[in-house]
């Protein structure tokens, strides 16, 4: 009986501490996803004459690619992972050990002309093991992203994130790397594939992503804590 009061105890802390977690809020973004504050230029201007005042972001030759802090990026999303493995083994092993039978004054220890004292063993085995894992994973899309560190290397971290609010489900994707301003394309905008350091989550909630979740008591029998 203490066995089973132990499990009806385990799974009601299960079931009230699942039931205490807040769901992520994809509506609100979080403090590494707000866009960087820039503090405001003000430029103290003189009377030389000049057009291009000393501290304007202005140059004759610079392209539009993103370079400083605040400057939007645009990346191309073409994430595609296959991965497969397979293993085979095989083992096997045959013992075979033949004792005579001994003698005794010369002659063979015999039962009705049977010699009774020979042995035989014989022993086998063999084991066969076969393991197969593949994995295909595709992620397609763009998202523009704002510069919020420029390295002493010259490379860009950006970072950023979409909110698409849908009928049956609020959806987000956000986008943390880094960029060489070699790879930026004359458009302003860089592949993914191309950016390093790359932390990228898709997710969501609603109807439709509370219909793919398991419940807090089924992930309590699929979790460590459930001794069976």
């Amino acid at each position: 009986m203490m066995n089973y009061k132990t499990i009806i105890v385990l799974t009601g802390f299960s079931v009230i501490l699942s039931g205490c977690l807040k769901p992520i809020n994809v509506k609100n973004a979080t403090t590494d996803f707000k866009p960087v504050k820039q503090p405001r230029l003000v430029i103290q201007r003189s009377d030389n004459g000049a057009i291009y005042q000393q501290g304007m972001r202005v140059g004759l030759f610079d392209d539009t690619t993103a370079k400083y802090i605040g400057d939007v990026l645009t990346v191309i999303l073409i994430e595609n992972t296959n991965a497969s493995a397979t293993s085979n083994t095989n083992s096997s092993k045959d013992n075979k050990v033949e004792l005579p039978g001994p003698t005794l004054a010369g002659q063979q220890v015999t039962n009705k002309g049977v010699e009774i004292l020979t042995n035989k063993f014989n022993g086998e085995r063999e084991f066969s093991g076969q393991g197969t894992s593949a994995m295909n994973s595709s992620f397609n899309g763009n998202i523009s992203v704002t510069v919020a560190d420029v390295l002493p290397n010259r490379n860009l971290v950006v970072r950023g994130e979409k909110m698409m609010l849908l009928n049956q489900s609020d959806e987000y994707v956000r986008f943390v790397g880094i960029v060489r301003p070699q790879d930026i394309e004359q458009d302003n905008t860089i592949k993914s594939t191309r950016i390093a350091n790359v932390h990228m989550a898709y997710g969501g909630q609603g109807a439709l992503s509370a219909a793919n979740k398991m419940g807090p008591l089924g992930r309590f029998f699929q979790s460590q804590a459930w001794p069976y």
